[in-house]
This record gives C-alpha cells, sequence and structure tokens, in this order.
C-alpha cells in the first residue's frame, strides 16, 4: 500500500470581524486563552472560526495532547526486537517509541536536550542508542543522557563544568502503557489509568481484537490533508454522511441508513463509537430509505466479491469502528483491521497515518483477505478518498466565512444518546459539548 497526498492552495489568515471582537492577527499569540470569540450557549450550532484561529490551535495541543490524556503511537509489532524504535507523534511533538535491550517500552520527545536537534532520523530501524548529529549527544533508548564528546574537554580547556549533571539532561520521556498490542503514551502530570481514560464501552470494543494475540503488521499508507484536525473528528462523528456520499458502502450494503446501529460517546462526549452488523443480504433489499440514497449503483457486481463480503471472525458480527479522542481512530469492518492516527501539522493542516495490521497467526487466505479490503480505506480507499477531498474544501471556504454559525439539528436540538440509528447528528452536538468543557469556551 502506498501513502498519498491531498494537496490545496494554503491559505493567509486575514483579519475579521466576529461577533462584535476584531481579531486584528490571528498569528499573533495572547498572553493568555481567556478570550476568544464568542460561541453561542447552545449545542447545534458551531462557529466557523474554530478551524482557523492559531490562538485556539495552540491551547487544543496543550489540553488535549499535553494535557492528562492518553495517546496512540503505535502498535508493538511495530517494534519486534529488542533495540527497535520507531517514529510517531503526540499532537505537534515528534516522539521516539523504543524498544530496549530488556524489552521495555520507551516514549521519548525527538529532541536533543542540548540544541534541540531531532536525535532520530528514520522512521524505523534498529539501535541501541540514539545520538544527536549535531554534537552527538548519545541518549539511551529510555532516553537518559549516556555521554557527549569532549565532557572534559581537550589539553585542559573547555569542556563542560564540573557540576554538569548527565541525570538532569535526558530526553523528556512520556508514561507509557502497553495494552493488547497497542502502545499509549501521555506527557501528562497524572493521566488517568488507561482502563479508566477509555471508559468501560470503549475497553470492551478494544479488548475484543486487540486482545493480546500477537500481531503482525500489514502495511503504511500516509497522507496529509489541507484541513483542521477537528474536520476529521467532526467526519468520524458525522455517520449519516456515510449513506449519501459513499457510494461504494451503499452500493454493497457494507454500511446503509437502513440498517441497526447503535451510536454513543461515552466519558461525557470524549470518545465515540458506532456499531452495525453486517448481513449480505442488506445488498438487496429495497425499502422507503433506499430511495433517498441516491448514489446507490444497483445490479452492480464486483469481479472480486470477496472484497466486500469478508470472512466472519467474531461471533457477535459487528463491524465495530471507535475513536479514542484525541489521537486515534481504530477500525474493524470486515476482516480490514487499521489504526487511523490524527497528527495535527497546523490550525489548517494534518496527517492521517493508516496502520494495517492482522494477527500473526493468521492464515494465509485471511492475510490476503485483509490485503484485498485494505483498499477500501487509506488515502485511495474506495469508501474514504471521497472524505478527503470534502474535508479540504470545507476548509477553504470556513476560513473564508469565519463569522457563520453552522447548524447541528440532524435528529433534533438536544442530544440523545446513545442511538439506534445513523440519522441524526447527536454524536457531533455531543463531541461540541465535551470540547467547550475541556477548552473552557
Amino acid at each position: 500500500m502506498r501513502g498519498g497526498q491531498l494537496l490545496a492552495a494554503s491559505l493567509v489568515p486575514t483579519p475579521y470581524l466576529t461577533r462584535g471582537m476584531i481579531m486584528t492577527n490571528v498569528d499573533t499569540k495572547p498572553s493568555n486563552y481567556s478570550t476568544f470569540p464568542s460561541w453561542p450557549e447552545n449545542n447545534h450550532e458551531i462557529p466557523t472560526w474554530i478551524y482557523s484561529n492559531e490562538q485556539l490551535f495552540d491551547r487544543e495541543m496543550e489540553v488535549f495532547f499535553g494535557g492528562n490524556t492518553w495517546n496512540y503511537v503505535g502498535l508493538e509489532c511495530e517494534v519486534p526486537e529488542p533495540n527497535s524504535f520507531k517514529r510517531s507523534w503526540i499532537g505537534t511533538t515528534q516522539v521516539v517509541v523504543t524498544r530496549d535491550a530488556g524489552n521495555q517500552i520507551h516514549v521519548v520527545e525527538n529532541r536533543c536536550t542540548h540544541r534541540g536537534t531531532p536525535v532520530c532520523w528514520k522512521q524505523r530501524g534498529d539501535a541501541s542508542s540514539l545520538v544527536c548529529p549535531y554534537h552527538q549527544w548519545t541518549f539511551g533508548l529510555d532516553g537518559k543522557l549516556l555521554g557527549l564528546p569532549f565532557i572534559r574537554g581537550a589539553f585542559g580547556k573547555g569542556g563542560m563544568p564540573k557540576d554538569f549533571d548527565k541525570s538532569s539532561h535526558g530526553l523528556r520521556a512520556a508514561k507509557v502503557v502497553v495494552r493488547g498490542g497497542g502502545i499509549w503514551a501521555s506527557f501528562g502530570e497524572s493521566p488517568p489509568p488507561l482502563e479508566d481514560y477509555f471508559g468501560p464501552e470503549i475497553l470492551s470494543l478494544y479488548d475484543r481484537f486487540l486482545n493480546g494475540r500477537p500481531l503482525k503488521l500489514l502495511g503504511y499508507s500516509r497522507q496529509i490533508l489541507p484541513n483542521n484536525w477537528k474536520l476529521y473528528h467532526e467526519n468520524l462523528r458525522d455517520l449519516y454522511h456515510a449513506a449519501i456520499l459513499h457510494t461504494f458502502l451503499v452500493t454493497y450494503g457494507l454500511y446503509r441508513a437502513d440498517v441497526e446501529h447503535l451510536n454513543d460517546t461515552p466519558e461525557n462526549g470524549r470518545h465515540e463509537y458506532g456499531k452495525s452488523i453486517f448481513s449480505k443480504k442488506t445488498r438487496d433489499q429495497v425499502n422507503e430509505a433506499v430511495h433517498e440514497m441516491t448514489l446507490r449503483r444497483e445490479g452492480q457486481i464486483l469481479n472480486e466479491m470477496s472484497m466486500v463480503e469478508p470472512e466472519i471472525e467474531f461471533d457477535d458480527g459487528l463491524t465495530s469502528n471507535f475513536n479514542v479522542f484525541p489521537s486515534v481512530h481504530i477500525q474493524q469492518h470486515g476482516n480490514i483491521f487499521s489504526m487511523r492516527h490524527i497528527i495535527p501539522k497546523d490550525v489548517r493542516s494534518m496527517e492521517l497515518a493508516w496502520t494495517q495490521f492482522g494477527y500473526a497467526d493468521d492464515s494465509s487466505e485471511l492475510e490476503m483477505a485483509r490485503l484485498k479490503q485494505a483498499n477500501l480505506v487509506g488515502p485511495a480507499g474506495y469508501i474514504s478518498a471521497e472524505d478527503g477531498e470534502v474535508l479540504a474544501l470545507i476548509q477553504t471556504n470556513v476560513e473564508r466565512h469565519p463569522d457563520v454559525l453552522q447548524p447541528l439539528e440532524m435528529g433534533g436540538r438536544d442530544i440523545n444518546l446513545p442511538s439506534d440509528n445513523m440519522l441524526n447528528e447527536d454524536l457531533l452536538r455531543s463531541f461540541y459539548r465535551f470540547y467547550r468543557r475541556e477548552m473552557g469556551l
């Protein structure tokens, strides 16, 4: 699988007037974050300034990625052997995930404590230490400073002061929890136990297939999306677009408005999940909902129907997709196992890193099924490409019109969860109630 990019012209922020507040320069960081443009006191309107405000973006990085949250950074099978590493991200902070000689997993910031140079320049590999190329400060895989050239100078000249303490100059290390093959990290002072952060509903979905059974890495795809990172989170929680925008899903009965769904936002709106049951019978089902799905292509078949007719792996027959905010969407769709790592770059762009995986003991037939079905997702996926294109166009318009209020009224104006259908915007209303509470807006 190969990554791709969706590119759009960058937009220069301009001054704008919003609800009586003049934002003279959105690139200027304030001394505090107490004042932002106004937001109506309801859950069913979103102001478009939130997608281009630089000050708000900085605050989001502090609250959601630098605070007491847990961030997905990778899978154990990506650092399979002692002395292996991979690069990853916690928000806009690049980190290195390592497995040391004793098999312990660490996550450290990819920033030398001397002058800020990245100490790791390869995406994945093997190493017994991390060496800064600028001045060759050398760090262990746990981030501790091991040594540096000329620490005592040469010929009696130069060198570090005698009271220089190597133990206080290690790489910034994150707290780490490994569960079911997934690696989670936090730079917060006191993050809750991972199980409490997930909550019982998300934990149950996670443990359903990330259950400690050894995993096998199948491949990556990566893309740059020219949109604010929240727009992607919105897209994941906007269920009813799937039966309208994604022709492939509707045509082959993979995800339709006329089948039963169960959706909720546990932990007071922080996370999100959606569950449905796949059935081949749905493909040819015709009812009043079908007439609303105007992009459905009746009678179409594929030469390779195994792409849309997965092998049943779980007794419950569920298709399960869930979001662990702020960093990852975890997908089990048919035989696809995928981690979508959400990596903000700046206020108007993000990276989406897809990791496809299976179980180490999969049969060759099942592994091939996973690889075939992986064509449904990713940058050019049959059911994913449209999202990236739409979000890029949305970003262009919301930047041009930062004073608009967008309605979230599908299914009403209140929050009625859990929901047994996809024809509502309850997940979005719940998310922004959570977001405003955490951000103090």
